[in-house]
């Protein structure tokens, strides 16, 4: 990557932006704290946690901070629970200004104590806000207290929001799952812990079947459509399999180290990434009969959808793509389905990716692909005009400035109400992205600017 930068960004945030050149391999900068004033499109810390807890759908999740902070999180993520549906509400504290001068832990207790005795939960997570690191509530010490008087699972997160970046929230998250996961250390079975699918719109339920069909059996999901029974059985699990690298790579980390579990990466965005994972997987446990399985179903599968892809490709060849989402994985796997679309990526970024995702997000796109880490709204804008993309892929916070530039959008974040993953997801996505490429409403917005300027 060689670095090019256009005098109208700000000097500190130079060295986050590179221009694809050939092959020279200059790292860019990533991986590191916000750049103070540059409306970073990140979330804080506690929503970094939030986001990767909130699937578990029997446990409950009390907020310790101002009410802002539960209702920012509140039901943000569009998992889906084939059990509870707990996950669904938000429990906060509600600290004021008089729990600020004299300390909220005598409110949290009570909160805990209130959950206890009128829901008796299960599993307890308790999240420490911005506000309360300020303070100095001792949540640790409430929490140990509470789970000694009850002998339920109450587990701290540790997560204030000025303490880093989003990418410390899910380490925040993995800790407080390892805390669970390391009360029940089981003998390993033969099967597989999912990490990293939250159940979007049911996704995981689609990956599942896959693996059922193949012969792979799965022990517990992390956190998509989780359980608590189903949690505490994942140190038997003989591989992890992670799905999403920027929030579980971590924990998968820990448990590797920790609990002796292997873990491999794969992903199930667009249908060579869900070919190759499925392969991958299958190949773990070296066995010829689910090797041979997992290449039937890619044949059976390949079969019904890429007939419907291969016809949205002839109206998208030569359609320029720009992508901005959590993860460097899944950046890489947005880049090679537009590939497979006949689309080129113009302009790639993420919030989270680390110095390995961007080499290899460089290596897949052509010369002049502008890579971009952390931006902001001005840069998204910016290079979005200047490579001059027909459709941006990202979440609800960048919707509103593809839509004001007269660009087409697609939504590949939590919020969203479709499955994107597998083989069908890949069918859904080339139509997504064909139906609001190929809107007839750009026509009239075109229109609408040139009156203007004329």
């Amino acid at each position: 990557m060689e670095k090019k930068i256009s005098n109208s960004l700000l000097e500190e945030r130079e060295d986050f932006v590179c221009f694809k050149e050939g092959h020279n391999k200059n790292s860019m900068k990533c991986d590191g704290n916000s750049v103070s004033g540059s409306v970073s499109q990140r979330a804080c810390v506690y929503c970094g946690a939030r986001v990767v807890l909130n699937p578990i759908t029997d446990a409950y999740h009390i907020v310790h901070g101002p009410i802002g902070c539960a209702s920012y999180t509140w039901d943000i993520r569009g998992s889906l629970s084939s059990g509870e549906d707990l996950y669904r509400n938000s429990f906060s504290t509600d600290l004021s200004e008089q729990d600020v001068i004299f300390g909220g832990e005598k409110k949290l207790t009570a909160a805990i104590e209130g959950i206890m005795e009128k829901h008796n939960p299960k599993l307890i997570f308790v999240y420490a806000t911005c506000i309360v690191g300020v303070i100095g509530d001792d949540i640790k010490a409430v929490c140990k207290m509470a789970e000694q008087k009850y002998n339920v699972p109450v587990i701290p997160v540790m997560a204030p929001g000025f303490s880093g970046n989003k990418s410390k929230g899910y380490k925040m998250a993995c800790n407080a799952l390892m805390n669970l996961f390391s009360r029940n250390v089981l003998p390993k079975t033969k099967g597989i812990n999912l990490l990293g699918d939250f159940n979007l719109a049911g996704e995981i339920w689609i990956v599942k079947e896959y693996l059922k069909k193949i012969g792979i059996d799965v022990v517990s999901t992390i956190t998509g459509d989780a359980s608590y029974d189903k949690l505490i059985k994942a140190s038997s699990a003989s591989f992890n399999v992670v799905q999403c690298a920027g929030s579980m790579t971590y924990l998968a980390k820990r448990m590797e180290a920790e609990m002796e579990i292997p873990f491999v990466k794969i992903s199930f965005v667009g249908v060579e990434d869900t070919k190759n994972s499925l392969l991958r997987i299958a190949g773990l446990f070296e066995d010829e009969e689910t090797l041979n399985r997992a290449k039937a179903l890619i044949k059976e599968e390949e079969e019904k959808v890429m007939p419907i892809i291969n016809l949205y490709k002839e109206n998208l060849k030569g359609k320029k793509a720009a992508i901005y989402v959590g993860g460097g994985f899944k950046a890489i796997s947005l880049i090679k389905q537009f590939n497979e679309l006949g689309i080129d990526t113009a302009m790639v970024g993420t919030q989270t990716g680390k110095k390995e995702d961007y080499e290899v997000i460089s290596s897949l796109v052509k010369d002049g692909t502008v890579i971009l880490d952390d931006a902001n709204p001005y840069e998204l804008e910016k290079f979005m005009l200047e490579q001059d993309v027909d459709i941006l892929v990202g979440g609800v916070k960048e919707r509103p400035l593809a839509y004001k530039l007269g660009v087409a959008f697609c939504d590949h974040n939590h919020e969203r109400k479709h499955p994107l993953g597998g083989f069908i997801g890949a069918v859904n996505f080339a139509k997504e992205i064909n139906l609001s490429i190929n809107s007839p409403v750009w026509k009239y917005v075109k229109e609408s600017e040139e009156n203007e300027d004329s």
